[in-house]
């Protein structure tokens, strides 16, 4: 490895994807955490068996942090024929993402439960996805607390090689200050190219649900930016 690519590596392990401010499991939690990891979870530590490298025809988005997996399972239930790889590490909302995909019979979900970035770099091929999602992440509201937060330069080139040419990365928020740090950041990466006409921020995407999260935003006044950013060939590919 060169000096160069360990130095990226080593700052991009130091950008945690989360803080773990767990919450109490409930026993429907639990229960499904016991009974259905084994059918929709994937184990940092094993060898990935999904997705299988022989469905590269088939689409692949990977969402970051999914919360308590409602977008997800929704998105998954209504497009059926492609596959969706969620990571969060809350285990709470991993079980609630667990039990509504049982009940609703999806097999297109797997979970990982675990930091995003290290899933990102040791456990999903490059150019391999069709779409990343990252939506409502931390905003870090403090200004010493910026450092944080996910955008960063290097997460986003680490994502640009995970992406296929022609993939999108889509990004929603509802802090504005992060909503344009979010497009310094990536207008600033060669890699990629802004797909909303104004050059900046994009009407909400017909297959992104809105959240309840989000709907409590929205009545408390804030204003919900989505960033959509298509991955660019490169001399380099």
């Amino acid at each position: 490895m060169n000096d160069s690519k360990h130095n990226t590596d080593r700052q991009l392990r130091r950008i945690r994807s989360f803080v773990r401010r767990e919450g109490r499991l409930t026993p429907g939690q639990q229960r499904a955490l016991d009974a259905l990891w084994p059918r929709y979870g994937l184990d940092f530590d094993a060898t990935p068996d999904w997705p299988d490298p022989a469905s590269r025809s088939v689409p692949l988005t990977l969402e970051i942090g999914f919360g308590n997996g409602d977008s997800l399972a929704q998105m998954a239930a209504a497009d059926p024929d492609s596959r969706y790889i969620g990571i969060e590490v809350h285990r709470p909302g991993v079980g609630h993402l667990l039990k509504t995909l049982d009940a609703q019979g999806s097999d297109n979900v797997r979970i990982y439960c675990h930091d995003a970035v290290e899933v990102l770099e040791q456990k999903i091929p490059d150019a391999s996805l069709d779409r990343v999602l990252l939506f409502f992440p931390d905003p870090w509201h403090k200004t010493k607390h910026h450092k944080r937060r996910i955008v960063q330069p290097d997460f986003v080139a680490l994502i640009a090689r995970k992406l296929r040419p022609g993939g999108h990365f889509h990004m929603a928020t509802d802090w504005a200050p992060y909503a344009s740090h979010m497009l310094r950041v990536m207008q600033a990466c060669p890699d990629f190219r802004n797909t909303s006409p104004t050059g900046d921020f994009v009407k909400r995407p017909g297959y992104r649900p809105v959240t309840k999260f989000e709907r409590r935003g929205q009545r408390l006044g804030h204003v919900v930016s989505d960033l959509v950013f298509e991955r660019i060939q490169t001399g380099n590919q």
